[in-house]
């Protein structure tokens, strides 16, 4: 299994999907209902889980997991600003351009099918990942106007029968009605020793040293931007991940829900 953020497996999710299967199937059965041949649900009771976090937290995963087990579909907010990151610097576009890059967004040219992501035509799966696609698309998230711009594509995601999405303002600005929001977190050391991982497998050497510091300026730039900052909204619940494992995760989150639709 290739994973983005590198916890340890302790085993499959087999026995986790099986055990919310009569969960997937009532979620189903609430989200369309066919009159004349036409979906009287309308986008508002699409229920949403949201995972907010700072970067390595692990929330790209475990989004993911769970929105597999679910039958949901999924959001990837990051990679959309890594998108227009890619874009970018494809067109040799200056970043520091902001009225540049809400033109690369109003025009962008993406598909996700399956696990890869696409751009102008052409699998970007691997670039998108890159740390330097990361570090411009931290900086490019920051302008107001791109933020808007990306606003309505996010929310367009919200289809039966339901979304499971990961960012840093999911829940507080971009799905403020969600049915579950959580702020996903983990130590700085667990963060870097994921992301030195991370880094290795694809050859790159990087120290943990490093890697810390560059978490911590990485924080500082999220919770410190005028819109949409890092934060944990008041109504967010908070999942330390520091020491479980990827099924650990997965299982509380999908317990984590089950309560909520209880609700």
């Amino acid at each position: 299994m290739v994973l983005d953020e590198c916890f340890q497996v302790s085993g499959d999710l087999c026995k986790i999907i099986n055990n919310i299967s009569i969960l997937r199937e009532q979620t189903e059965s609430q989200s369309l209902s066919f009159g004349r041949g036409q979906q009287i649900m309308d986008k508002q009771n699409v229920p949403v889980i949201t995972l907010d976090g700072p970067s390595a937290s692990g929330k790209g995963t475990i989004a993911r997991l769970v929105s597999q087990a679910l039958g949901f579909h999924y959001l990837d907010s990051g990679a959309l600003y890594r998108l227009v990151a890619l874009a970018a610097m494809k067109r040799n576009t200056d970043v520091s351009d902001e009225h540049s890059m809400v033109d690369i967004a109003r025009h962008l040219n993406v598909s996700f099918r399956d696990s890869t992501i696409w751009l102008d035509g052409e699998d970007v799966s691997n670039e998108v990942r890159a740390e330097a696609c990361g570090e411009y698309a931290s900086r490019i998230a920051q302008y107001p106007a791109l933020r808007v711009e990306l606003l309505g594509y996010q929310r367009d995601f919200r289809k039966s029968p339901g979304l499971v999405t990961d960012g840093r303002d999911m829940g507080s600005v971009i799905f403020p009605d969600a049915t579950l929001k959580i702020y996903l977190t983990a130590s700085e050391e667990e963060r870097a020793l994921r992301r030195h991982k991370q880094l290795m497998e694809k050859g790159i050497n990087a120290s943990i040293a490093d890697l810390i510091q560059a978490l911590r300026a990485r924080d500082e730039r999220d919770s410190s931007r005028s819109t949409s900052p890092l934060q944990q909204c008041e109504d967010a619940c908070l999942l330390d991940t520091t020491g479980l494992s990827i099924d650990q995760v997965v299982s509380r989150v999908l317990n984590m829900y089950a309560e909520a639709r209880k609700a």
